[in-house]
């Protein structure tokens, strides 16, 4: 056999077609007028990816409990989960801007209160309340960028090229979760948590601030009536897909709390922001891979499949006892995490109406904040209570758990035909 149809084999095997090529990510990033907006948002997320991991460093730094660290980290990532879908509700209603300064604003008075407490060494369920305001307060520019690729590409030639922009997007994502612990980290052990996240605060105040101000791709206003709160999460397979990314946000709070907590029982306390930026670096690599394919396969299998063998990936963690050994199993989970979250995003584009698009999104953030929550808040726990190593139970439990659930309900993740969505979200209001 000789080595092309070796190739043309392992294709047919992957559901591929064969079409990979860097031509798809440079013909996205030539949309006229994209990185008007893609520059000042690269900006506002970085905030977003060292807002947890943050205030885990922070109010530890200023109690000396992870546990303390662990609910406050989680209360942050709850009230985001809870708050970010009503802001993307309010952006589809009446527009990004209109919605983003004020958020900006109330942000800043809230991470400024915290930081004030913090180095005022106050009680923690104080900073565990302020913590909650933060979180829920931060602007959702990631959502809305994702709105804008799909506003700018949503035609049908531009529509082959969305698939791409949610890659290049979980990269993006995936960057910043990269650099962002990096300099984290250099600036608590440098200096202290106070003053890594004034800078995270001076950072989403220009970005967001500067994005708001790019028109460019931001869709028009569209009011749709949806009373009840529920009413995005009742539409075809966007519950499955949430409570999968639920799981997925386990991943990163439940490694934010073991990866620290780890390297600092090894006495290389500062391992921890290299290691975790090692995850994410593997994630920015798997995404960009997945992301060039043309795959044959479903979404939703795709899904399935992904969300497995993130389970079984993530099974290697628990074995880690050296910070070597850290940095290779965070590197597996992450490679495999990024196409997981890719898929979920392109799914629930093709599930629901233009109309709430931007709450859609934000409802697999929060749910992805709401996963962090909870792996940060039962990882710190189980850390407190049991030693460093019992932290890495948590991703291969709620993953295998997300990916038996995307199985059972792979048929309400089929997407339907525009009219059908239109009287699903009637029929949710």
């Amino acid at each position: 056999m000789t080595v092309r149809s070796r190739v043309r084999a392992a294709s047919s095997v992957w559901n591929l077609d064969g079409d990979v090529s860097v031509k798809s990510y440079l013909a996205v990033l030539g949309t006229p007028g994209a990185w008007r907006f893609l520059a000042p948002a690269f900006v506002a997320r970085l905030p977003y990816a060292m807002l947890q991991l943050g205030i885990l460093l922070l109010v530890h730094w200023s109690t000396g409990s992870y546990g303390a660290a662990g609910i406050a980290s989680a209360a942050a990532a709850v009230a985001q989960a809870l708050i970010g879908p009503q802001t993307g509700r309010l952006a589809d209603r009446y527009g990004q801007a209109r919605v983003l300064v004020p958020q900006v604003l109330a942000h800043a008075a809230a991470l400024g209160g915290l930081l004030a407490l913090a180095a005022a060494h106050a009680p923690g369920a104080l900073l565990v309340a302020v913590s909650a305001l933060a979180g829920g307060s931060m602007p959702q520019v990631g959502s809305m960028v994702r709105t804008r690729w799909a506003h700018v590409l949503g035609g049908s030639e531009g529509s082959a090229k969305l698939g791409t922009a949610f890659a290049l997007e979980s990269i993006t994502d995936e960057l910043t979760f990269t650099v962002a612990p990096v300099l984290l980290v250099a600036l608590s052990t440098g200096f202290s948590p106070v003053w890594a996240l004034l800078a995270a605060l001076v950072m989403v105040v220009a970005g967001t601030l500067a994005f708001a101000a790019v028109r460019r791709g931001a869709p028009e206003p569209m009011p749709v009536r949806v009373r009840s709160r529920r009413g995005v999460l009742r539409l075809r397979g966007v519950a499955v897909l949430a409570t999968a990314f639920v799981a997925l946000g386990t991943v990163f709070g439940s490694l934010q709390v073991g990866i620290t907590s780890s390297t600092a029982a090894l006495g290389q306390a500062g391992a921890a922001g290299p290691v975790y930026a090692t995850f994410s670096g593997a994630s920015l690599v798997g995404g960009a891979l997945y992301g060039l394919v043309r795959w044959k396969a479903g979404a939703a299998h795709r899904l399935a499949a992904a969300v497995g063998l993130l389970s079984a990936a993530t099974v290697a963690l628990t074995s880690a006892g050296s910070v070597p050994v850290l940095y290779g199993t965070a590197a597996l989970a992450g490679f495999v995490i990024a196409p997981a979250v890719i898929t979920g995003y392109t799914l629930v584009e093709q599930l629901v109406p233009t109309e709430v698009r931007t709450e859609a999104f934000t409802w697999l953030n929060g749910a992805i904040g709401l996963g962090i929550a909870t792996g940060a808040a039962v990882a710190g726990q189980l850390v407190d209570r049991f030693g460093t190593g019992f932290a890495f139970l948590v991703p291969p439990v709620t993953t295998g758990l997300a990916a038996l659930l995307v199985l059972a309900f792979l048929r309400r993740l089929a997407p339907a035909g525009g009219a059908v969505r239109a009287r699903e979200l009637v029929s949710a209001s």
